[in-house]
């Protein structure tokens, strides 16, 4: 059950450690922490447990050496911060009992319980590799259930069967796990997976690990290709259902149906995502996963081909549909459903423009910008295009982009030279015809015909003269 490993705690999280170890308690590293050190993963989230020490020893104990603010009701958990050199906060937990006594997640009640056996509150947990300790007083890994041996073995296995079948959220657990960590998932917790209701999960928890297979995998697909396989995209992703089956022109897609094209185009995505901001990772893998959404209505066998004309703008409906059900709109202030619905409409114009990109103007790529990002669109369009059997350029992608860094245009048009208080200042009255002139003059301006303050407030005297 316990046994030696190298798992190295910060200065502030020690310091936190021995306060409660100073006050009689018994302190465990337990989940994510434990897990990550053993992959080789960096540790960034420090969870303790602490047993044999009521909640307000725990919280006076803290309070000795950190800024504690207490959160849970039934169970107390501690968050503690303003330790030196600590980033962050430390989530200090009592040991817990978990009963069932309704539906779904919600329905799960939990009791703080400062007493319990070690080897019982381990049994709590979801999988083996999550059950998993560090006894900070001791120096040892207390490993009840072979964690460590399924962690060697790249094995995601439930702790216990009875538990585990009572919060349908591990399903979904299990399935970004096994995408983030590259698992296989055992038989019998892949057996229980397929059985449990996540048509009970509240549409926040959905979301949530959905969110973190896209954007902590390197391969998002495994995850949805396991949910898939339980018979439970249904319940998660019901708008993905109809793109397995649907063929495409086997010129362009010979990996086969729409299905199996999303699949690589979501990994492909993932690899071009390192370097943005956490809402526009989601924005580039959300407009990955919904932007062939419009195929399934729209494939058609046409002239001895198969076509799906219009799919980018019949797949904006679904696409809403699958954010009203992830409950998606803004993150961080970010307009994220906009965006991702823009992806979708536009995935296909880098492609389209580059044909005739002699003829293309800067006012037309600058009018895009208008309405999409434009290097999250390149992002979307050049996995669309990689994700896929065979060998196809990126050339049109790359064109695309040199023109949008050349434009300076990668998050946004321009902004207009001109705002209704310099008409104003010109005499001209506020009203319906004065936003006919800004827009005019913006107008001019995306297609280069005016190009500074001074030529604009040039044009503005001419037009509102005329």
């Amino acid at each position: 059950m316990s046994g030696s490993a190298q798992i190295r705690v910060t200065p502030p999280v020690r310091r936190a450690a021995e306060a409660l170890l100073e006050a009689g308690g018994q302190v465990f590293l337990v989940g994510g922490a434990v897990r990550d050190a053993l992959l080789g993963r960096p540790v960034k989230d420090f969870d303790l447990e602490v047993f044999g020490l009521p909640a307000e020893a725990v919280r006076q104990s803290l309070s000795s050496v950190a800024r504690v603010e207490p959160a849970g009701d039934s169970f107390p958990v501690f968050k503690v911060a303003g330790l030196e050199g600590l980033d962050g906060q430390i989530d200090v937990a009592l040991p817990r009992r978990d009963s069932k006594r309704g539906h779904g997640h919600r329905g799960i009640e939990a009791v703080a319980d400062p007493f319990m056996p070690v080897l019982e509150a381990a049994r709590r947990r979801d999988f083996t590799m999550n059950a998993l300790m560090f006894d900070l007083g001791a120096g040892t890994l207390v490993d009840p259930f072979q964690g460590r041996a399924d962690i060697e073995a790249r094995t995601l296995r439930r702790v216990d069967a009875a538990t585990f079948a009572e919060d349908p959220l591990r399903a979904l657990r299990a399935a970004q796990f096994a995408a983030r960590f590259e698992m296989s998932v055992e038989p019998e917790t892949a057996a229980l997976c397929a059985s449990m209701p996540l048509g009970e999960l509240p549409a926040e928890r959905i979301a949530g690990e959905m969110e973190k297979a896209l954007l902590q995998a390197r391969r998002p697909s495994i995850a949805f290709r396991l949910l898939s396989e339980w018979n439970q995209l249904g319940p998660v992703a019901p708008e993905l259902l109809p793109l397995a089956g649907t063929p495409q022109d086997p010129e362009w897609h010979p990996e086969g149906d729409v299905w199996t094209h999303t699949m690589l185009v979501i990994d492909e995505a993932r690899a071009l995502i390192d370097d943005l901001d956490r809402p526009r990772a989601l924005a580039v893998m959300l407009g990955a996963l919904c932007h062939d959404l419009g195929k399934p209505p729209t494939t058609k066998f046409e002239d001895g081909r198969i076509r799906s004309r219009g799919h980018e703008e019949a797949g904006v409906a679904p696409t809403l549909s699958l954010l009203d059900r992830w409950n998606v709109h803004t993150r961080d202030g970010y307009a994220l459903r906009g965006q991702v619905v823009a992806l979708v409409r536009d995935h296909l114009k880098p492609g389209m423009l580059f044909p005739v990109r002699n003829e293309v103007s800067v006012g037309a790529i600058r009018r895009l910008a208008r309405r999409v990002e434009p290097d999250l669109l390149y992002r979307v369009a050049k996995a669309d295009c990689l994700g896929r059997t065979g060998n196809f350029s990126t050339e049109a992608m790359e064109w695309f982009i040199a023109e949008v860094r050349r434009l300076s245009v990668e998050r946004a048009a321009p902004a207009p030279l001109l705002q209704g208080r310099d008409l104003l200042a010109l005499g001209v009255r506020p009203g319906p015809a004065m936003g006919r002139l800004l827009a005019e003059i913006y107008e001019q301006q995306l297609d280069s015909r005016v190009q500074t303050r001074d030529e604009a407030l040039t044009l503005a005297r001419q037009l509102a003269a005329v």
